[in-house]
């Protein structure tokens, strides 16, 4: 497998699997803090709900077992499942945030946001670019009985 498709592989399990553990565990603190760093960019778009979060993180943690065993085993189908799943579950969240982006306190929010976004959408496309791009390695031929 191909060097970018690892190191984008590595990225989305990663990411899935930290954001979806913050998410899981501790759905408050991430309600609260996200991204980090006094930013907050979850608790400005609506009243806090424990269950939508579990529940988002369950999906991001789904995501990043996925894109861990794509990584872990070279599966070229699976790197262009783990590719198209982040394309469809990244573009339209991008597109959403774009759209309220006016939520955000501050200017430097409204950048740093659509910036992060940007880049997660992305390393989507490429990943999936990319890994549709990879050969599929046939299996051995099955001698023929005559």
């Amino acid at each position: 497998m191909r060097t970018a498709v690892r190191a984008l592989l590595a990225w989305f399990a990663f990411f899935g699997l930290a954001t979806g553990l913050w998410q899981y565990l501790a759905p408050r603190s991430f309600y609260d803090d996200f991204p980090g760093f006094g930013r907050h960019w979850v608790d400005v778009d609506g009243p806090f709900n424990e269950h939508l979060l579990r529940d988002v993180a369950q999906g991001n943690l789904a995501f990043g077992v996925v894109a861990l065993v794509a990584l872990l085993t070279g599966g070229v189908w699976l790197a262009r499942a783990t590719g198209l799943a982040a394309v469809v579950a990244n573009l339209p969240h991008h597109a959403y945030h774009q759209a309220h982006v006016h939520v955000l306190p501050t200017l430097s929010d409204q950048v740093m946001q659509t910036i992060t976004l940007s880049v997660v959408s992305v390393t989507s496309v490429l990943l999936a670019v990319l890994a549709f791009g990879l050969p599929v390695r046939s299996a051995a031929p099955t001698p023929s009985r005559s």
